[in-house]
């Protein structure tokens, strides 16, 4: 069993993977630059009993983290709770992935790891959207290549932004009104939020297969992509689990 670590700015998902890539559980907790390396140990030994798992059934972990002052942090963490040395996803890991960027050392891991799970599931060409922080639209083209793609503010950015910027707007839970067009202010902004971002990733995806000429298949993947994606006009499929499914296949590269 493979525990699987993906640490974002705003939460850390945690999972467990048998062999056969089955998911055992996954857990979502918040990303706290202010934990310290026991407490992280503390805090993943918790939500392993609370799922009946015992550490010394761990055989290995791996981190993909977009924070770099909690990466050592958190491996630390691990080596403290578990009886081997977690990998974390960087440079001289294999992956399997060809990359063709004008700088390939600035591409984050959670785009290769995602991109990775990607080609393996759903083959290519593929468009990977990861919505989180920040939403990612990344392409794979259909000679298996990384070719780069798009990235802006999440939809809870876009929200704060919204309510921390003006004066009357009120924040706003992340559901969608009954209509498109709001006649109050609350449905509103939940219109603009929810069918507006919905638009933005159909009108992408769009202008992505416009520009490479051909159609792809479209994953999402990311805490807020159930929220968005039922929304969208295209046909996108959801797959929550598509990281850690992604972290496990290059573990078996590297271990």
């Amino acid at each position: 069993m493979i525990l699987t670590i993906d640490m974002g700015n705003t939460n850390i998902v945690a999972g467990c993977l048998g062999n056969d890539e089955e998911v055992y559980f996954t857990e979502r907790f918040s990303t706290d630059l202010n934990k310290t390396e026991l407490e992280y140990a503390v805090l993943i030994k918790t939500v392993l009993e609370v799922h009946g798992i015992d550490s010394k059934e761990i055989e290995g972990a791996i981190i993909s983290s977009v924070v770099p002052p909690l990466t050592h942090i958190l491996k630390s963490a691990l080596r403290k709770l578990l009886e081997c040395e977690p990998i974390v996803v960087g440079a001289g890991l294999k992956t399997g992935l060809n990359i063709r960027l004008d700088d390939p050392s600035t591409l984050g891991a959670d785009l290769v790891v995602d991109s990775v799970a990607a080609m393996k599931y759903y083959g290519h060409p593929v468009t990977v959207i990861d919505m989180g922080t920040a939403t990612t639209i990344t392409i794979v083209d259909k000679e298996g290549t990384y070719i780069g793609g798009a990235i802006f503010p999440g939809v809870n950015v876009s929200v704060e932004a919204l309510a921390s910027g003006t004066s009357l707007l009120p924040r706003v839970s992340l559901g969608a009104p009954k209509k498109q067009i709001a006649s109050n202010t609350m449905d509103a902004i939940k219109s603009g939020i929810i069918y507006g971002e919905a638009s933005r990733i159909d009108g992408m995806i769009e202008r992505f297969e416009a520009e490479l000429g051909y159609d792809t298949t479209v994953v999402a993947t990311g805490g807020l992509a159930g929220v968005i994606v039922p929304h969208c006009r295209r046909e996108i499929i959801n797959d929550p689990e598509l990281m850690l499914k992604g972290l496990k296949i290059i573990y078996d590269k590297n271990a």
